[in-house]
């Protein structure tokens, strides 16, 4: 791997010595600089545990250790000679601070384990864990061999009605539906033996399809009296921490979403390392909570209509529901699996991805392309991929280029790795592209649920609408599907086959933490920098309709009668009335696209539409409507609109309550239809009854 530790040095602005035995006879020099209190960046993650266990030996040893891989990202490919800027940037990246820590979600396990399956299969799996679990069963009939004679668990049994909850706070609910009380059961066999069907099997529980109703198995189970033909179906429930699920695939499963709850496990009965985990989930745990959430910027509901549902939507942990009589969305933290979609869909922001935050995501996608470019690196590929099997992806590529056998992942290409591939969205990926990324690539594998990528992929075609609609050519994002190592080195290999424009100037505003903050300052500098000149760019650049998050309405004025009920049900305040005038007015750059204003309008005249609009009308208030104030018939104020009004007294004038003087006050404004009300001889009062 060639390394030049000189031009290394000159981009980091710092002077960098060369080890190439650092963990071995040059393991003094490491020692020394972990004992000066400055943070220690070790460009070598295969000897990581090595260096913490030499750390811990080290007297005075102070200063923080960070780990990066600079080798089969970079070091181990068939490109390495033109490497040193991306190892520059990995590097610098690698210097940034730990983002600041969040509040964490806890999970306290007594050890509690459900096992549900067949009965063999079942006690089997138990005898395994059995030494640190405490295990109860549910049979899922006997299996190959049945029940063993002697009974070391409890069993349950009968038919499952419900399953929910998450490590530490399983609820099971079931009917126990079956002739057989396997509490009182003493297996004995009789029944077994005594059935002319042999409707009984070894979890001894009666096939109810099979019987035939010949009672001899009650007749053999007098004396224990477990068996009751005539015992109405029990409702139970019971709490576990943990499930091992032992059904087929095949099997109608407990849990329909993709990201299965912590603490649930489903087991083939030979991949040990399913069980290991199981042992070791007694005690309490902490995750972070990955997410912030605003109500006051949400645009899930209004007065109880559905507006936008895209985080609902999106969920494959099931983890989100909606609460429209509260006008706002639930995330259950429990369930949060940290993947992030809901924040890279949630138009408003209202949804933030916390750990890490999108400042800290910003500062080192800025700095990456920042030291990359310093370091003399061109048409800088952002590669995004998650810390597990998409890390797993990156490392194998490497290794089998430094085997010659792959071209290894190219020396324009820097690997970012993520949480999830699913937490970036529009707002990150366009401030990539200002701060000088060619290209982002999402590196997706087996682990994303199928509406990340629909997600995902309806992200990217807005974003790339507006790049292209500026001018910017080529294709600036991309979804790569890869299964193994040989694909991922395809899929990086053809990225050398296009050309992307990218902005003149770098961009140098800091990410904010507010989604659409963000994504203003992003696109300001990109249609500050796009290549297509003024003159000849549209008004506006139309946007696909899945996914934009920014867009205009547009009003049919025959239709709107200025009830502004679209205004009250506004979330982002892009629609406002005039306290004035009767004017519905628009501020397009605040429009979140949620349809709440279509949804409400009782007459159905507003319909969305996705763009993004160049010119300075964009942060402009403009009016959509407006209408002749309607004047009060008895004081001359004015009040509600003539179109508006007439709409009502056309509406009610056949109705039996609003005839003669009734129709009369509608023309007048409150007050005056109080003091008509009183004041009028040929109405009925109280005090004349």
């Amino acid at each position: 791997m060639p390394l030049n530790a000189k031009a290394l040095g000159e981009a980091l602005h710092e002077n960098l010595t060369l080890h190439s035995t650092l963990c071995r006879r040059d393991a003094g020099a490491f020692q020394r600089a972990i004992q000066s209190g400055e943070p220690v960046v070790v460009a070598c993650t295969q000897e990581q545990r090595l260096f913490a266990d030499l750390g811990q030996q080290t007297e005075g040893a102070l200063s923080p250790i960070r780990f990066v891989n600079i080798r089969e990202t970079g070091g181990w490919s068939r490109d390495a000679g033109k490497a040193s800027p991306k190892i520059a940037a990995l590097l610098a990246a690698a210097h940034l601070p730990e983002p600041a820590p969040v509040p964490t979600v806890t999970f306290k396990s007594a050890g509690r384990l459900l096992i549900i399956g067949a009965l063999d299969a079942a006690e089997q799996a138990a005898a395994l864990v059995s030494d640190v679990l405490d295990v109860t069963l549910f049979t899922q009939g006997p299996g190959n061999a049945g029940g063993a004679q002697a009974r070391r668990f409890p069993v349950l049994g009968g038919r499952i009605t419900g399953l929910a909850g998450w490590l530490g706070a399983f609820e099971l609910q079931w009917a126990a539906d079956n002739p057989i009380d396997l509490d009182l059961c003493t297996r004995c066999n009789a029944c077994v033996a005594a059935c002319p069907e042999n409707a009984i099997g070894l979890d001894y529980q009666i096939d109810l399809s099979a019987c035939q109703s010949h009672r001899a198995c009650v007749k053999v189970c007098q004396v224990a009296g477990a068996i009751d033909f005539t015992r109405e179906a029990a409702a139970h429930q019971e709490r576990f921490d943990l499930v091992l699920d032992l059904r087929p695939a095949d099997a109608t499963p407990t849990f329909l979403q993709h990201a299965l709850p912590q603490g649930y496990f489903r087991w083939d009965g030979r991949e040990m390392g399913t069980l290991l985990r199981l042992r070791e989930l007694v005690g309490e745990f902490e995750k972070p909570k990955f997410f912030a959430y605003k109500q006051k910027l949400c645009a899930h509901s209004r007065n109880e209509t559905v507006g936008c549902n895209a985080c609902v939507d999106i969920c494959s942990a099931e983890a989100i529901t909606s609460d429209k009589s509260r006008q706002q969305i639930k995330v259950n933290p429990n369930l949060c699996v940290g993947c992030g979609a809901c924040t890279t869909v949630c138009p408003t922001g209202a949804l933030t991805y916390a750990y890490p935050g999108a400042t800290d995501q910003g500062l080192k996608l800025k700095t990456l392309l920042s030291t990359y470019a310093a370091a003399g690196g061109k048409d800088a590929v952002l590669l995004l991929h998650s810390q597990e099997r998409g890390h797993a992806l990156v490392e194998e590529l490497g290794r089998a280029a430094q085997l010659k056998i792959a071209h290894g992942v190219p020396a324009h290409v820097l690997p970012v790795a993520l949480w999830h591939t699913a937490s970036t969205g529009v707002d990150l990926w366009l401030s990539a592209v200002a701060f000088g990324a060619s290209q982002i690539v999402v590196l997706v594998t087996s682990e994303e649920a199928p509406q990340y990528l629909d997600g995902l992929e309806a992200q990217m075609a807005v974003a790339q609408a507006i790049l292209n609609g500026l001018g910017y050519a080529g294709t600036h994002l991309k979804l790569l599907r890869a299964r193994n190592p040989t694909d991922l080195d395809a899929g990086l290999q053809a990225l050398s086959h296009t050309r992307q424009t990218v902005p003149a100037a770098a961009a140098r505003f800091a990410v904010a933490q507010e989604k659409r903050s963000t994504l203003e300052l992003a696109l300001d500098h990109l249609i500050a920098q796009a290549p297509m000149p003024a003159a000849q760019r549209p008004e506006a650049i139309a946007l696909p309709a899945a996914g934009a998050p920014l867009g205009t309405i547009a009003v049919n004025k025959d239709r709107c009668t200025l009830c502004l009920s679209c205004v009250s049900a506004c979330p982002a305040s892009a629609l406002q009335d005039n306290p004035q005038l009767p004017q519905l007015r628009f501020i397009e750059q605040n429009c979140v696209q949620c349809g709440l204003c279509a949804s409400t309008c009782p007459e159905d005249a507003i319909a969305l539409q996705p763009r993004l609009l160049l010119t300075p009308e964009r942060s402009q208030l403009r009016v959509l409507n407006e209408a002749k104030p309607w004047a009060c018939v008895r004081c001359s104020k004015p009040f509600g609109t003539v179109k508006a009004i007439e709409a009502m007294l056309g509406k009610l004038s056949g109705h039996a309550m609003f005839q003669g003087e009734a129709l009369e006050r509608l023309k007048m404004c409150s007050d005056c239809r109080v003091i008509d009300l009183y004041s009028s001889q040929s109405e009925t009062k109280v005090t004349d009854l």
